[in-house]
């Protein structure tokens, strides 16, 4: 059946939005259309702003954190405390953390977590760069797991625990102020900053 609708041109639009997380059809739609009613500079903005992304965006050959240059402004900082590193899964756990203002050392993105049953393990994560970074630089004394307390992240930071015991760091995560079952960019800033604050020695859990 042909499709009915007015414009073929706004229909792959939405199509093409439609596919982005978190965006249904309707969402697409209404964002469709609120660029088609928008002044003709803001499309063009739009356009630039996507392919900035694509040609200069790339990932710290560090942290593996989004950034302009080859190394973040994280990693380049001389201001941070380059004793502790935080262990978290990706870019969105970074501003989360970054936005409570209580985290003043350097972070590590896995990239993931291991979930077998999504295909994700643990040759697809950053962790042979982590095993090196620490091997590397020996002012790091503190490792603090920030992952998602659900069954995948308790499962990766077990694995991390494991491969790190043995080095005379103090591995910590952050404490369960953060619900089990919880993702990271979803706790409120007040909640993540106390968890962080007050975090604990890793424990395995029996």
């Amino acid at each position: 059946m042909d499709s009915v609708f007015p414009s073929r041109y706004v229909e792959k639009l939405i199509d093409d939005l439609a596919q982005l997380p978190s965006v249904g059809r309707r969402t697409a739609l209404r964002l469709s259309l609120y660029i088609l009613k928008n002044s003709p500079d803001y499309p063009m903005q739009l356009m630039e702003s996507l392919k900035n992304v694509v040609d200069n965006v790339k990932y710290c050959k560090i942290c593996h954190n989004i950034c302009d240059d080859d190394i973040c402004p994280v990693c380049s900082s001389h201001k941070r405390d380059n004793s502790m590193l935080c262990v978290i899964e990706n870019v969105r756990d970074f501003i989360a953390i970054e936005e409570t203002n209580q985290f003043n050392g350097l972070y590590h993105l896995l990239g993931g977590v291991i979930s077998p049953l999504n295909g994700i393990g643990v040759e697809d994560l950053n962790i042979n760069s982590l095993l090196t970074r620490i091997n590397d630089n020996k002012e790091i004394k503190e490792i603090i797991f920030a992952l998602p307390t659900t069954v995948e992240g308790e499962t990766t930071s077990l694995y991390l625990y494991k491969l790190l015991s043995n080095r005379g760091l103090s591995i910590n995560t952050i404490a369960r102020g953060v619900a089990f079952g919880d993702e990271l960019e979803y706790t409120d800033q007040i909640t993540l900053g106390r968890s962080i604050i007050n975090r604990v020695a890793y424990q395995i859990q029996k």
